[in-house]
């Protein structure tokens, strides 16, 4: 833990959260399933033998001899980033962390019972002093959080897809499995960058970082702004063919792309959740055996609801139509599909026009 008198102290003062649960930043859809094998017997044995599959005393010893690790000779910058991030975020055990000779910008955590924090050289060198502390602060809300086991689940059952891809129903029962796991740990994601924000307690730079991993180390040729219209862009674009090509694109994917990180970053900065974890009014770990499950189900539930119907994407805008009446989803689909109905200022381009202003009014 940071020894706030010995010149290891913030370069700026920052909030601290005593006794802070994860739960504090965990996306509902994220925080429900932890929640809910956080309740399971014997949990904790299921996660040491998932971590004997693949064994963390040798992904250590690599680290050991192939990275470097960082403390007070070595990359003592960001040897005090993480000690700060973990004293912020009141973690007591403060992960090791390992620079790794890699041109590919990356940061990861590994391990369950003892895990490992590891950055790479080019994205060190990619972000500046604030944006490494909200990266930081992401990979330690990982740790905290035990984001691990989405690892090691994701790559067993991605190692067993390949053994019995000759079984047809066996593979496709395996593959649901894993497209329901990376679905979980895109949501684990969007926890972490929160976490980072709440390390930092700098939203530029938080966003700062995020943008750089779309366009690289040219900030001065960006704009956080224009990065967000782009957001805003890519979630209204298209057609329904357009939206099913984007559902498509991002089921393959462990990480949300980079214009979603943003936008959903600011919202939740902007919203009063964040406020009040900042005036100290958060979820204590000590709470955490206390937690429902099923209000945790619930609030997963309404945070995919409300989702669907802030977005102002074509399939979500269909999903809206369906909440509210099967009536005009036909003629859509139609529509769409052949392409009738775009020159014609009436009949069923009217009708949709009129059913998705009912729709809006309603939401």
């Amino acid at each position: 833990m940071t020894d706030m008198t010995k010149g290891s102290a913030p370069s700026r003062r920052r909030q601290r959260f005593p006794e802070i649960s994860t739960r504090a930043w965990e996306h509902p859809a994220d925080r429900s399933g932890l929640v809910a094998m956080r309740k399971l017997s014997g949990f904790d044995d299921v996660l040491k033998k998932l971590a004997g599959l693949v064994s963390e005393r040798s992904v250590r010893l690599m680290f050991l001899a192939t990275a470097v690790k960082t403390s007070e000779r070595q990359f003592p910058e960001l040897y005090d980033m993480v000690r700060d991030a973990a004293y912020v975020l009141d973690l007591e055990k403060v992960p090791d962390l390992y620079v790794s000779q890699d041109p590919k910008v990356n940061a990861y955590c590994i391990g369950m019972e003892t895990p490992v924090i590891v950055v790479t050289t080019g994205l060190v060198e990619l972000m500046d002093e604030e944006e490494l502390r909200a990266v930081i602060g992401h990979e330690v809300g990982h740790a905290m959080s035990g984001h691990a086991v989405y690892q090691t689940m994701l790559l067993i059952l991605t190692n067993l897809a390949t053994r019995v891809a000759w079984i047809p129903l066996g593979n496709l029962a395996i593959m649901a499995l894993i497209t329901a796991l990376k679905e979980w740990f895109r949501k684990a994601e969007l926890s972490s960058d929160r976490a980072g924000l709440l390390a930092g307690q700098d939203l530029q730079a938080s966003m700062r970082a995020l943008m750089k991993l779309a366009g690289g180390a040219h900030m001065a040729e960006m704009n956080v702004d224009a990065f967000l219209e782009q957001a805003a862009e890519y979630d209204r674009a298209g057609d329904l063919r357009d939206s099913v090509l984007k559902l498509l694109q991002v089921l393959p994917q462990s990480h949300p792309f980079a214009v979603v990180r943003v936008s959903q970053l600011k919202k939740w900065a902007e919203s009063e959740e964040y406020r009040s974890i900042l005036a100290g009014a958060y979820p204590r770990r000590g709470d955490d055996p206390d937690a429902s499950v099923s209000a945790q189900w619930k609030a997963a539930a309404e945070s995919y609801s409300q989702s669907v119907k802030d977005s102002k994407d074509p399939l979500m805008g269909l999903l809206r139509d369906l909440g509210n009446g099967v009536g005009t989803v036909g003629g859509k689909l139609r529509d769409t599909f052949t392409g009738a109905g775009r020159s014609n200022g009436s009949g069923n381009g009217s009708g949709d026009s009129d059913g998705g202003k009912n729709g809006d009014t309603q939401d």
